[in-house]
């Protein structure tokens, strides 16, 4: 009876451990696959390494569950005599560098691809401050300012009678979008000019931090239209829960028609403050 115990414990567990990883998969309790080729290849090589690593634990809790029914003290109450097996020595250490090997030979294709910035069709520029966002496109000469929107820093406030729960993308919507254009290569140069910020976005498979006197690097090719959204990933004060971003991707035309507007606006606006 208790041996059959034992053998139940050792199955639940790995059927758990099992359940655990299905419900990653199919559940959605996962990374999401982004909608740029890089944060799609860095989530093939997730789910390919967490497959690799689901079946070692198996095999893992496997053979230690086998060992603790089959060589418990009591079927052998005399401990076996012997010092060491070197071939299990070399199997043991050979396998887990092969393993290693081939994890990472994607791996740093991935990285490899994620240092890629050149032949960029545009560049942004991103500037962190406490607490927003300055965006400057560099070949078009425009600037905005991106943070928290109104709606979201009223219900923040204490004593506020606004419910959190009725503000639509509460903390995660601004006053300015970045918009973007879709299948355009473009680079990032980030920096800050106090503290360090993190700038980060899911849906484009990367970070970055952003450091005062630094410029950091990164590249995007967002392939789907649609409003990408993330935050502050760097704990740079009190408000830095109050930094989203909030990535806007279009079309080339609308983008075309959007930079259009904004220097046009920005002309009459520089019209109206001429002395």
């Amino acid at each position: 009876m208790k041996r059959l115990n034992e053998w139940i414990v050792g199955v639940a567990v790995l059927a758990v451990i099992m359940v655990i990883t299905w419900g990653m998969f199919a559940v959605g309790d996962n990374m999401r696959p982004g909608t740029t080729p890089f944060s799609q290849d860095v989530y093939a090589l997730h789910n390919t390494v967490l497959g690799v690593v689901t079946v070692i634990g198996v095999l893992v809790f496997t053979a230690m569950f086998t060992s603790i029914v089959l060589h418990s003290k009591k079927r052998h109450p005399n401990a076996a005599k012997f010092t060491h097996s070197t071939k299990a020595e070399i199997i043991w250490t050979a396998i887990p560098v092969l393993i290693l090997v081939v994890m990472a030979v994607p791996a740093t294709r991935v990285l490899i691809e994620m240092e890629d910035t050149g032949n960029a069709e545009m560049n942004v520029k991103v500037t962190g401050y406490q607490w927003l966002w300055k965006y400057d496109y560099l070949e078009d000469d425009i600037s905005i300012y991106s943070a928290l929107d109104r709606d979201s820093n009223r219900a923040r406030q204490i004593g506020s009678d606004i419910k959190p729960a009725e503000v639509e993308n509460y903390l995660l919507e601004v006053n300015n979008r970045l918009v973007l254009p879709v299948d355009t290569k473009i680079r990032f140069l980030l920096t800050a000019d106090d503290v360090i910020h993190s700038w980060w976005v899911p849906d484009l498979g990367w970070k970055r931090d952003a450091i005062p006197g630094m410029v950091n690097e990164a590249w995007t090719l967002i392939e789907e239209e649609g409003i990408y959204r993330g935050q502050c990933a760097e704990l740079c004060g009190k408000d830095h829960g109050f930094m989203p971003i909030v990535v806007e991707a279009i079309s080339k035309e609308a983008y075309a028609a959007w930079v259009a507007e904004q220097k046009g606006t920005s002309t009459v606006q520089n019209a109206n403050v001429t002395p």
